[in-house]
């Protein structure tokens, strides 16, 4: 099983991947958006807030200008939490490891002790105003599963590869960890955080600067459409995954 499959890499070319380079040629990458920080700030408060979290960036900074007014909630840890994994992430190479201890930090308000940095012993199913959208793999074959993944994650990381390819791999990345759904809680945000680092393992550090995070909220809805392939995990059809693997390289417009 090919759990990063390049078959649909010409037709993503043909679509968008063409234009990658100039789209990354054109992009600001000074600190007119914002500095490093914020922009780190940002991605993680976005986020959170696709997962359901009320507090939005204005709220969020006036909070961390005033922390002395504020009642600390659930929600504002939560985004501080992230951006402790997306600050350890920025520091620390691509592995399994590090990014089940990424999950670890994040997961702190979200799952018990036990649960956090490991992949989970129960059923999940992702569920929406009709009830049941998708049932994840079982629990006994999700260990397996990461450790395929992340064998092909290292190949990829091994190689040369082009931009639009870069982009093209983390966009899958992102799908296929979000449909194996190795987590009690916290997959969607591990996610999207694995497609910046991959990116950023490949392309440099600026990289952590793009807005996928606030794309993909603002776009909320096609994000969601977009990624359901299928009501199993055994019946995901790829052959529908490029109108997923798009929306990434859109953000940089």
């Amino acid at each position: 099983m090919d759990y990063l499959d390049k078959k649909y890499f010409d037709k993503y070319n043909k679509k968008i991947g063409n234009k990658i380079e100039s789209l990354i040629d054109n992009f600001d990458f000074s600190d007119k958006r914002g500095n490093f920080e914020y922009l780190t700030k940002s991605s993680a408060i976005y986020s959170s807030n696709i997962e359901g979290n009320s507090i939005d960036i204005n709220s969020f900074m006036n909070y961390e200008m005033n922390k002395d007014k504020f009642k600390v909630g659930k929600e504002i840890e939560e985004i501080e939490n992230l951006i402790s994994a997306y600050d350890f992430a920025q520091n620390n190479n691509l592995t399994e490891d590090n990014m089940l201890h990424c999950h670890k930090i994040l997961s702190e308000t979200l799952l018990i002790k036990s649960k956090r940095g490991h992949y989970r012993l129960e059923p999940v199913g992702v569920f929406g105003k009709s009830g049941l959208a998708y049932m994840a793999v079982e629990p006994e074959f999700v260990k397996k599963h990461m450790l395929n993944l992340f064998e092909e994650i290292y190949k990829l990381l091994s190689q040369k590869l082009s931009k639009s390819e870069v982009f093209y791999y983390a966009s899958f990345i992102h799908l296929r960890f979000a449909h194996i759904h190795p987590f009690r809680d916290g997959n969607g945000r591990i996610a999207r955080l694995l497609e910046k680092w991959f990116i950023v393992e490949n392309l440099g550090k600026n990289f952590w600067k793009i807005p996928s995070e606030e794309y993909y909220k603002e776009h909320q809805q096609i994000y969601f459409d977009t990624i359901n392939l299928g009501v199993n995990f055994y019946e995901l059809n790829y052959d529908k995954c490029l109108d997923f693997l798009e929306i990434l390289p859109n953000c940089l417009k």
